[in-house]
């Protein structure tokens, strides 16, 4: 994880916040935190795609503004391309992400298998310019850096 990334990670816990496809775990339950097997479901999960997201609803259907928010700056991005999961569909897995990310609120963003964060975090990668270099790191090439070359021409 990057250090601007750590940090927003940081304050965001000092300040006392807690923090298409998918759709649920599909044939597969996730138990409660003591469950064998849920953190290695999740874990499989999270680092089956570039760009995982757990949220309420879906891309198309956003159940909430913070989902909603996610999913607009991923498409600002271009980032079509991704695992999202439903977590209204499944509360095992709603609450299973929840311990198995030690973040208490969703929507929940993974890149490349690791936990970035909510939507906070993401608006605030977007706004700084740090989404676009995690992105490249993905091999992912933003839809705003096409976007700004265009601009300056």
């Amino acid at each position: 994880m990057n250090a601007s990334l750590s940090r927003a990670a940081a304050a965001l816990l000092r300040w006392g916040r807690g923090a298409g496809g998918g759709g649920g775990l599909p044939g597969v339950g996730v138990r409660a935190a003591s469950s064998g097997g849920q953190a290695e479901q999740l874990d499989a999960l999270v680092k089956k795609d570039k760009v995982v997201v757990f949220l309420k609803g879906t891309p198309e259907q956003p159940q909430c503004g913070f989902s909603n928010a996610v999913v607009q700056i991923l498409r600002l991005h271009g980032v079509r391309d991704y695992a999202a999961y439903n977590v209204l569909d499944d509360p095992e897995l709603r609450q299973g992400i929840k311990d198995y990310s030690n973040w208490p609120t969703i929507p929940q963003v993974y890149l490349n298998g690791e936990f970035v964060g909510g939507c906070d975090i993401l608006l605030q990668m977007h706004q700084n310019g740090d989404l676009v270099e995690e992105l490249k790191k993905l091999g992912i090439r933003s839809a705003l850096i096409d976007e700004k070359n265009q601009d300056s021409k």
